[in-house]
């Protein structure tokens, strides 16, 4: 029985080690930028364009359904590149969560109109990671990686940008264009991993364990290195929930990154004052 188990979820365990370390990094930009809930509408605007293949006949695993999902995230980051500003009238987050309602609507109208709509959203939403198999995770694992290369050939004006784009500006980096590439590869990412994993699962492999990171760290290193950490504890407890309690995965998964979260910040703040109190006295 455990050995048959074990079978069914190394493949999904691998892939979610996968998506935590692509998703932790990319969670330490997004925080910077303040651009919270930038992932979770790009990730919905590719379940909006793979809503749409499915519509029109191409099931989820495709390569139509791919690129539907793409070039509606490449339009998406294009949107999010030109309405950055050096002095914002509007906030971005603001103008994000107008391109995640939009998204969300549209994709609901879109799913109304295919046969077992319905099903698609919710497969969107949540994922599919059990079916996940060894040749998939290769293939997204080799994909990661190429947009991992990029960024790190790329590393000082992404994080210039993100951590300090005054100081962009004033250097002459077209700071629109990099935003775009940021963007843009970000969206590779995401429309890879919502197909895999769901848009509220890709969303908590994005923030949480970059918050964890952000929450215990200095340096980005350490940041990058407890969110990857981080990550791998919770997908662990997560499925290992999942199996043992006959539970979707993927909404399992999230929910022990929100409870492993709310107990992380409370054993911090409850470390924090003791350590403020013995400072003094040292």
């Amino acid at each position: 029985m455990l050995g048959d188990l074990l079978a069914l979820l190394w493949a999904p365990f691998l892939m979610c080690l996968v998506l935590t370390g692509i998703h932790a990094y990319l969670g330490v930009h997004v925080l910077a930028r303040e651009v919270v809930f930038v992932d979770i509408a790009l990730a919905q605007i590719a379940a909006l364009g793979a809503t749409a293949a499915f519509l029109l006949g191409h099931e989820t695993d495709t390569w139509e359904s791919y690129t539907f999902g793409l070039s509606a995230t490449l339009l998406g980051a294009l949107v999010l590149a030109l309405t950055r500003s050096r002095r914002r009238h509007v906030s971005q987050e603001a103008v994000i969560g107008v391109v995640y309602a939009v998204s969300a609507a549209a994709a609901v109208l879109v799913a109304d109109r295919a046969p077992h709509g319905a099903e698609q959203v919710r497969t969107m939403l949540v994922g599919n990671l059990l079916a996940v198999r060894p040749p998939e995770v290769v293939k997204v694992a080799t994909l990661y990686a190429i947009v991992g290369l990029f960024h790190w050939l790329c590393r000082r004006p992404f994080f210039l940008i993100s951590t300090d784009p005054d100081s962009a500006y004033r250097e002459g980096w077209r700071v629109r264009l990099w935003d775009f590439l940021f963007y843009a590869s970000f969206g590779v990412v995401v429309t890879s991993s919502v197909r895999i994993a769901g848009v509220l699962l890709v969303f908590s492999y994005l923030i949480v364990p970059a918050l964890a990171g952000i929450l215990l760290g200095r340096t980005v290193a350490h940041k990058l290195i407890i969110g990857w950490g981080f990550g791998t504890l919770v997908s662990v407890v997560g499925m290992t929930a999942s199996a043992v309690f006959d539970l979707p995965t993927g909404a399992t998964v999230v929910c022990a990154f929100g409870l492993t979260l709310i107990v992380l910040w409370i054993a911090f703040q409850t470390v924090r004052p003791a350590s403020g109190r013995l400072t003094p006295s040292a």
